[in-house]
């Protein structure tokens, strides 16, 4: 997920240092962007493996081990599986944040005409999904919350995938999936915010308020030391967490309000706040976060589950809305745009890998699950979800490899300008 963002100005010739300028963080972390995927899957079919063998009670036991504080009234005591999605995640989103304001200030989508065409495919690749779950899962009340869930598209898995492909997908099939996911973020981002936040503690709500203000007049009195903003990063995330608002929410506050200089054809600039946390942030969050999220959430017993309980309305529309909405969105949208002239097909790359990457995207493990932990706090709702999430995502995963794999070799096609 937009931790996904980081290839973008890598790949953009104007913006590559000269062979004396130190590796970006960007483009460094392409590399374990890639690894951190494949490690991802591993430890996902390792939480699945294990949660349906003798080990289950103690995979289970370990992950809702209360460990306590009562951080919030509403949560409870904190156990292993609260410190990881409301703690360590509100580290990942920090980093997607970052990545959102580096890549709108001084990156790849810093002008509307780089945003027209990922914007597009993003938001129907947002929508389609939410429809297709609408309509399989809707006719249930108790089902709508879910909605969301099929929207999002989880880059881990989706760049590790393609870095199964080595060359047969060129590097603007990864810059675009890169940008959509931007985009993507960003959407998933305001859905929590909006959409699954229940009541409100108004006194920590303004607290958070005035601590983000805080932050951001730092920025303007230019405090260019990192550990004055991460403390009030910290107690940002404990007031958001005790307004309502979900604390993750926190991450991509903090991060916006991270001074970045802008650096053009400098992309490592060290004397930009913001450049050095992403630096210290991305591989902790590619090879250690994201991976415990993965090993928190994808473990669901199998046992007893038969046809009837994949073809139920929820687990169903949620395989269907990340493999069926994401490719007829993402793909229908670029295919719209270029026949209409708005933009040009990614360089290098024929319809078939553009279709594969539309595929790709329907991998929505990491904040599909995210979301379907928000959206249903009952275990067989939740479990339902995970089997729904791994569905989609197990398809939307082999057919894109499959179709790119066998698929025609890459050719020359029209430029690709970003927009």
């Amino acid at each position: 997920m937009a931790h996904e963002a980081v290839i973008a100005i890598g790949m953009n010739p104007a913006n590559r240092n000269t062979a004396s300028t130190p590796a970006s963080a960007l483009r460094d972390f392409l590399a374990s962007e890639a690894a951190g995927g494949i490690i991802l899957m591993v430890v996902a079919a390792l939480a699945l493996t294990i949660a349906n063998s003798p080990l289950a009670d103690r995979y289970f036991h370990f992950i809702h081990a209360v460990t306590g504080p009562v951080l919030s009234p509403k949560l409870g005591p904190m156990t292993v599986h609260l410190w990881i999605n409301d703690g360590l995640m509100a580290i990942f989103f920090l980093l997607v944040g970052l990545e959102i304001k580096r890549e709108f200030v001084d990156g790849h989508l810093a002008t509307w005409a780089d945003r027209l065409l990922p914007m597009i495919a993003a938001a129907a690749g947002m929508a389609l999904p939410a429809a297709v779950y609408l309509f399989m899962a809707g006719g249930d009340p108790a089902l709508v919350r879910g909605w969301a869930i099929p929207a999002a598209t989880d880059i881990a898995f989706a760049i590790g995938v393609l870095a199964l492909l080595g060359s047969r997908a060129p590097a603007s099939l990864k810059l675009f999936l890169t940008t959509v996911a931007i985009v993507d973020d960003m959407g998933a981002v305001a859905i929590i915010a909006l959409f699954y936040t229940t009541s409100l503690d108004l006194v920590a709500l303004g607290a958070a308020v005035l601590i983000w203000l805080a932050m951001l007049a730092m920025g303007r009195l230019g405090v260019a030391r990192l550990w004055p903003y991460l403390i009030l990063a910290a107690l940002l995330w404990y007031a958001t967490l005790l307004s309502g608002v979900h604390a993750t929410i926190a991450g991509v506050l903090a991060a916006f309000a991270i001074p970045l200089r802008r650096s053009i054809a400098t992309p490592d600039a060290e004397d930009s706040l913001l450049h050095r946390l992403e630096h210290l942030l991305a591989r902790p969050v590619a090879f250690a976060i994201v991976p415990l999220f993965g090993f928190a959430n994808a473990g669901v017993s199998l046992q007893g589950v038969g046809f009837d309980t994949l073809l139920a309305p929820l687990p169903l529309g949620i395989a269907l809305g990340l493999f069926i909405g994401k490719q007829i969105g993402i793909y229908g949208s670029v295919r719209l745009c270029v026949k209409l002239g708005f933009a040009a097909r990614p360089r290098d790359a024929n319809w078939l890998q553009i279709y594969g990457v539309a595929l790709l995207c329907g991998i929505g493990f990491t904040m599909s699950l995210f979301i379907g932990g928000l959206a249903f706090t009952d275990a067989a709702q939740a479990d339902a979800v995970k089997i729904g999430v791994l569905m989609g995502s197990v398809l939307s995963a082999l057919s894109g490899y499959c179709l790119l794999r066998f698929g025609a070799r890459t050719r020359a096609a029209n430029g690709y300008n970003g927009g």
